[in-house]
């Protein structure tokens, strides 16, 4: 399943799914689960460079990925674990001084999270790696400092329904990436910046996965110039 960066058809990303990140941002609690897309375009493989566009400051957020082993629709919560082949950590790149002005215009967010090089990643953790992922620690460091820790107990709407709501709405596909949300901490990252992020399972102490990944400034393309 380590070829769900080339074969995969969509990355399906939760927002607002950890009430200290819904805090930070000065969000109000969803009643249910909500999600946007981002384009498989976007997978940077760890050991990459964030490419930064012009005009845009870059925020990480740290998350962990389902990756999905068995297509379904209308997955009932008690199925949802067996369409989970296994797991990877990601980093959410979001271009957060456009996305503030789509904001308050209305407009979509595809630009904001869809950037090439936008969706740092992790390689593939089989499932049966992990004994509980609801309680998996997870963290990003920058240039050596932690900037995010959270743990996957925290989220608000756990994984099967999650599962279970995306799927009620779009066909969840083999390959498929599904981001479960992020821990409060987010920041910007800049040029020259190093970034180290970990999955950790806390009973046993056991390091799931590593992914790490640099900045750099992006020459040409676009440029976001304030409207």
């Amino acid at each position: 399943m380590a070829a769900f960066l080339r074969q995969g058809k969509k990355i399906v990303a939760i927002g607002r799914n950890y009430a200290d990140h819904v805090k930070e941002l000065n969000n109000a609690i969803p009643k249910e689960p909500f999600f946007f897309l981002k384009p498989t375009s976007s997978y940077l493989p760890s050991g990459g460079q964030v490419l930064i566009p012009r005009g845009i400051t870059a925020h990480h957020e740290v998350e962990l990925g389902l990756v999905i082993g068995k297509p379904g629709r209308d997955i009932a919560p008690a199925d949802a674990h067996a369409h989970i082949a296994g797991y990877a950590l990601a980093v959410d790149m979001t271009a957060r001084n456009l996305q503030d002005e789509v904001k308050r215009k209305g407009l979509p967010w595809s630009a904001v999270k869809g950037f090439d090089t936008f969706t740092p990643v992790s390689a593939f953790v089989p499932a049966a790696a992990v004994r509980d992922a609801q309680n998996l620690a997870l963290w990003l460091k920058i240039n050596g400092a932690l900037r995010q820790s959270g743990n996957t107990q925290d989220m608000i709407f756990a994984i099967p329904r999650l599962v279970a709501h995306i799927s009620s709405i779009m066909t969840l596909e083999e390959g498929d990436l599904v981001l479960t949300g992020t821990p409060s901490g987010i920041g910007r990252i800049h040029a020259g910046d190093e970034i180290e992020c970990g999955l950790d399972d806390p009973a046993t102490g056991k390091e799931l996965a590593r992914l790490q990944f640099g900045a750099v400034d992006r020459t040409g393309g676009y440029f976001y110039q304030p409207s």
